[in-house]
């Protein structure tokens, strides 16, 4: 669940409602991109979010060991039945509680997402409009409200001026 709000960006939600068909490829292989289905997301606005490497490798690992039908959920409960978003935002609350954070939320790993991705898109060739649209987000300026600004960062910005 982690990895996936911290390396795909996806909210509570998405991630209690990602099925193994939005993982797997035609071949029953995880491919290299979650296709979030309407139903799964905010205002029913699917998109594609292209699976991190490392992602990519825990999915591979718990598809390998687990159950493998399309339409079962990839994170589900101990009693094998998938979570609901509620479900979600607690299991969060009581890791980040338990690891001492205080103010974290299932939302954490998004924030942080956004705020890494705007860092580095241009590294990529890429835009804030790329980051916008991996979040599902309808507008820039509300991606624009998830990133953190960096001190070090404005100086050295200044100096490539």
């Amino acid at each position: 669940m982690f990895l996936l709000s911290a390396k795909a960006g996806m909210r509570a939600k998405e991630i209690a409602c990602v099925r193994w068909s939005m993982v797997l490829t035609a071949t029953g292989e995880v491919g290299d991109m979650i296709h979030l289905e309407d139903k799964a997301t905010k205002r029913a606005s699917g998109r594609s979010i292209p699976i991190n490497k490392e992602l990519r490798a825990a999915l591979v690992e718990l598809h390998s060991r687990g159950i493998r039908s399309p339409n079962h959920p990839v994170i589900f409960s101990e009693r094998g039945v998938g979570m609901t978003a509620n479900t979600v935002v607690a299991w969060f609350s009581r890791l980040y509680q338990r690891l001492g954070f205080l103010g974290c939320s299932s939302h954490s790993g998004r924030r942080t997402f956004v705020t890494t991705a705007a860092k580095k898109v241009g590294m990529a060739g890429g835009s804030l409009r790329d980051v916008q649209q991996l979040v599902g987000h309808a507008s820039l300026a509300m991606t624009a409200r998830y990133i953190e600004g960096d001190s070090d960062a404005k100086r050295k910005l200044v100096n490539l001026i």
